[in-house]
């Protein structure tokens, strides 16, 4: 806040220079206007972004992606698992595929929990997309086991409060916050069930929803990106730029945007361009950005590329 307080007696002192006597101070052209309001939400905004990067069970806690290739597998840190860890016991357990179905069964001595319940036996394994997924904890609950499902194969995906990635979290950079990046776009709906072929970073593609296309107006041309998300609900965009590779994240950055209003109108914002969770950790599968999307623009607003700290490069 400092700059901008500097910068209002820099203003202010240019409207009184040269005036001498009863002269009125002669007004300053074109004078730059801040906005304190945009400038602490957006500061605000950033803030969040954060804390919910590093939550014990956000995106920095990741420590492993296992894909399951066999009918069943022993998991857990020690040399002898089939599945080893990064972290945890060195037997935490075994996931067996029947039927169709995965199971887990807890190595014996193994504190190991499911919604606050110590597990014994073997119990069913459900993945992320079923109504209610399984959350293995150990570790007196730092960790976390899940299964996730993607096209035609399943993974185990694992967290840890005490992963290097969150431990070691450096900064998130961005570029100043400017509100002609803050945009009022018309909304263009498409047709009542339309997807859109997405593509993530392990190559696999996904028929996603795809409500509509947003258009805005920026350096005198009219720009088009397409949405993801289910009519009247919010919105997802996934984009890339002339800054992809040179200053933000060479994949693509997110935004989140609001149900557009009656008048099919929706914000969006680009100094809440975020990167994905790929940008932080190997174990993620993030969607990227559709050829549609891509624009010949430099975005120069937003998430910049996030740079790792020596110590967690060093683990």
């Amino acid at each position: 806040m400092k700059r901008w307080a500097g910068m209002a007696l820099l203003l202010a002192a240019m409207a009184t220079a040269g005036c001498g006597g009863g002269d009125r101070p002669a007004p300053v052209p074109d004078a730059p206007r801040f906005d304190p309001a945009f400038l602490m939400n957006n500061d605000i905004w950033r803030e969040q972004r954060q804390a919910e990067l590093l939550q014990p069970d956000g995106w920095t806690s990741l420590i492993g992606l296992h894909w399951l290739e066999l009918k069943a597998h022993y998991i857990g840190s020690g040399s002898t698992s089939g599945i080893r860890l990064a972290m945890g016991p060195p037997r935490l357990g075994m996931v067996v595929h029947e039927a169709g179905r995965y199971w887990f069964t807890p190595e014996r001595g193994v504190a190991v929990q499911v919604d606050g319940k110590p597990v014994k036996g073997r119990i069913p394994f459900h993945a992320d997309d079923e109504p209610s997924p399984t959350m293995i904890t150990f570790d007196g609950g730092k960790g976390t086991l899940s299964l996730i499902h993607r096209g035609p194969r399943h993974a185990l995906r694992v967290r840890h409060a005490d992963a290097p990635a969150r431990a070691h979290f450096g900064h998130l950079e961005y570029w100043p916050a400017d509100a002609s990046w803050r945009i009022t776009a018309r909304f263009v709906p498409h047709d009542a069930g339309k997807t859109l072929p997405v593509v993530d970073i392990t190559g696999l593609t996904t028929e996603q929803a795809n409500a509509g296309a947003i258009e805005f107006e920026r350096d005198g041309r009219t720009w088009r990106l397409e949405a993801l998300g289910e009519p009247g609900r919010p919105l997802f965009v996934i984009f890339a730029d002339r800054t992809s590779g040179h200053g933000s994240y060479a994949a693509g950055r997110y935004i989140d945007l609001e149900t557009p209003d009656d008048k099919s109108q929706v914000v969006i914002d680009f100094n809440r361009a975020y990167n994905p969770p790929c940008a932080f950790t190997p174990f993620a599968t993030c969607p990227l950005p559709p050829p549609e999307n891509r624009l010949d623009l430099p975005v120069e607003a937003g998430e910049k590329t996030y740079v790792k700290p020596a110590q967690e490069d060093a683990t």
